[in-house]
């Protein structure tokens, strides 16, 4: 439009300068042109002001959906009633924020006809509760953290647990006709700190435990009779209550770039951690130092 209007002012002056009858029909119409020229001068600035907004929205990192650890079932139903191959990794504490949820979604998993398929993989990273830690752990005498075998104990065999009852959903999920299911636990040496949930290569949720509890620890001995922490204060990362950001790869460059890293992390993280069946059987107990 813009470029129109200089052409037509153009071609029109032009033509005044050696068309006499146009010329002398043109003097003194300095208001015209005054008009011309303010309407050109607003075109411009209209257009300066529509790439300045849009090349600030480029620069600016889009704002990312806020939720929160209870919030993310319908995410997994959407993903886990999926046909074909569903891939799930969360990285975590002990994983009981989502096994419940996980378990229930794949019992009420629609029933596949005879030509559909569904591949549902679930891994879990956790800590390596089998080792000496101090967070989580306890306060000692001094006032200082320290490592709390017995509430390392404790983890380890919620963890177990958590793997024993998504584990058992594998031969119902089969018979059922609702899928295959495929169920990995593994643990690296490292304080639960940031939660992550990928979905597919879609959707990411990243949080930290932004919590520590500091709780009375009354036990004096666990079910395997070993004495435990008691008349001490527990230290407790806590995540139920996190804010997680959701980034999907739909949202744009910046999402699609944190999608990326996020997976890249989590797959090295995967990479050089150890099983935990492995773990379990190569260690009595994580009261072992």
């Amino acid at each position: 439009m813009t470029r129109t209007l200089f052409l037509v002012v153009f071609l029109v002056g032009l033509v005044a300068q050696f068309v006499k009858p146009v010329g002398d029909a043109l003097e003194g119409k300095v208001y015209l042109g005054g008009a011309l020229l303010c309407l050109v001068g607003y075109v411009l600035y209209a257009e300066v002001q529509r790439l300045n907004a849009g090349l600030e929205q480029y620069a600016r990192p889009r704002v990312a959906a806020l939720v929160r650890p209870r919030d993310l079932d319908p995410h997994f139903k959407e993903a886990l009633e999926a046909r074909g191959e569903v891939h799930i990794a969360i990285l975590g504490f002990t994983g009981e924020t989502v096994v419940e949820a996980l378990k229930n979604i794949l019992w009420d998993l629609s029933e596949l006809s005879a030509n559909e398929r569904r591949s549902v993989h679930l891994r879990f990273l956790v800590p390596d509760f089998t080792k000496p830690i101090e967070i989580p752990g306890r306060v000692g005498a001094d006032g200082k953290v320290a490592d709390a075998p017995a509430f390392r104990r404790d983890l380890l065999r919620q963890v177990r647990q958590h793997e024993e009852k998504l584990t058992e959903e594998k031969h119902r999920m089969r018979e059922n006709r609702r899928g295959a299911l495929s169920v990995e636990f593994r643990v690296i040496h490292m304080s639960p700190s940031l939660k992550l949930y990928l979905i597919n290569n879609d959707v990411v949720f990243e949080g930290i435990y932004d919590k520590i509890a500091l709780r009375n620890d009354a036990r004096r001995a666990d079910d395997s009779g070993e004495p435990g922490e008691g008349g001490g204060q527990r230290v407790d990362p806590q995540g139920y209550e996190s804010l997680l950001t959701r980034w999907h790869w739909s949202d744009g460059e910046d999402a699609r770039t944190n999608i990326v890293r996020r997976r890249a992390y989590f797959e090295t993280l995967w990479h050089v951690a150890h099983d935990l069946s492995e773990v379990v059987a190569a260690r009595p107990g994580p009261g072992a130092s």
